[in-house]
């Protein structure tokens, strides 16, 4: 049910370089705006907004960027993400919590301040580290 969404997400945030693919913030979000209209499940908008940064990571883990808009976008979708986790049974949220930790220590070696922003945002959310 969630892979359509997560093919747009993936091929507008984390493109094909070698085959001169553009990136799409916009595009990318909309396919998570289009779920949250047709579906609109907690678990899905969870998955899809941690899914999203996890593309960006790993585009960033293979072909650097100096692109600040970019890391703006990816930033308030690790926000958003985080409130997609807190609307979901505390159950459920640790793997999804797992998932964005690794964003956010990947983060620290991206620039612009990611990895505080992200830092920042874990603990206004009560999932910082102890």
């Amino acid at each position: 049910m969630l892979e359509p969404y997560k093919a747009a997400i993936d091929r507008w945030v984390c493109p094909d370089v070698m085959r001169n693919q553009d990136i799409s913030i916009a595009k990318a979000k909309k396919a998570i705006s289009d779920y949250k209209k047709a579906i609109g499940r907690p678990e899905g908008l969870a998955e899809l907004t941690v899914f999203y940064c996890e593309s960006c990571m790993n585009l960033l883990s293979y072909c650097g960027m100096d692109d600040e808009g970019y890391f703006n976008a990816l930033v308030r979708m690790f926000e958003q993400a985080l409130k997609a986790i807190v609307a979901i049974e505390p159950g459920q949220q640790d793997a999804f919590v797992e998932r964005l930790e690794r964003v956010r220590n990947a983060g620290h070696n991206w620039g612009w301040g990611v990895g505080d922003d992200m830092d920042d945002l874990m603990a206004e959310y009560g999932f910082a580290d102890e």
